[in-house]
């Protein structure tokens, strides 16, 4: 297969399989993932996206590793993240012009994604200010993602630290309620924390936010990355006008 495939040469099922393994691998594609997850994120049985699977590795875009291991190829990497940005930008769009929340912007991004061309999708990026991460703080494609800092975990820490908010994983995407809890407490990349309380036993964190305090468990808020401290502004984005 060629290496310059783009999404538009695809299926919108094949696209949505690549981005959900994009996403479920985060942007350094560290996660391990398995076609049984994106079965359950997606919704359909796990025969089904095997049987995807099975396609997008005769296309040379996924390949097994270790197992039941799945993997972008590079091929498939330079696609999955052409599909990512453009559902960067279509959630940028509609979070900081349209209005929507986070949860309700993902999906309707998923419905957009593959009908925007690429004139358009051109035009979103210089109107959106050439956005290099999500709204949620995630890199938009690999090159970025090795230039910015990791970020350590929320949960890791400690009681009476401040720091920010620097960016709600790919992991904690996939929970919608987590993404409204977030939104709603003002916890969003930029924001400023801090730890008033951590307990293992309790299994919680509560800190004090842009609207006053908010409490997570240490799960989900190890799905949660954060820099020590106030962190340098350039590493937010700010769609102009906005």
């Amino acid at each position: 297969m060629p290496r310059d495939r783009t999404p538009r040469d695809l299926s919108s099922a094949a696209q949505e399989y690549l981005l959900a393994l994009r996403v479920a691998a985060g942007p350094d594609e560290s996660g391990r993932v398995t076609a049984a997850q994106i079965a359950r994120h997606l919704g359909v049985t796990t025969q089904a996206a095997s049987e995807m699977f099975r396609r997008l590795v005769a296309d040379g875009l996924v390949v097994h590793a270790e197992g039941r291991d799945l993997h972008l190829s590079p091929a498939g990497r330079a696609v999955a993240d052409a599909i990512f940005r453009r559902h960067a930008l279509l959630e940028w769009l509609l979070t900081a012009v349209v209005g929507l929340g986070w949860a309700e912007s993902d999906e309707e991004a998923m419905r957009l994604q593959g009908a925007i061309s690429p004139r358009v999708e051109a035009r979103l990026d210089e109107m959106l200010g050439h956005p290099e991460i999500c709204p949620h703080g995630n890199p938009i494609d690999a090159e970025t993602a090795r230039r910015r800092p990791a970020g350590i975990r929320l949960s890791e820490i400690e009681a009476g630290q401040h720091a920010t908010v620097y960016r709600i994983t790919e992991a904690a995407e996939e929970d919608a309620g987590l993404l409204s809890y977030l939104e709603a407490r003002a916890l969003t990349p930029g924001a400023h924390v801090t730890i008033l309380a951590r307990s293992e036993s309790l299994d919680s964190l509560t800190l004090d936010g842009p609207r006053g305090r908010a409490t997570l468990g240490l799960r989900p808020a190890a799905l949660i990355r954060v820099l020590p401290g106030d962190a340098d502004p350039g590493l937010f984005h700010v769609v102009p006008g906005r």
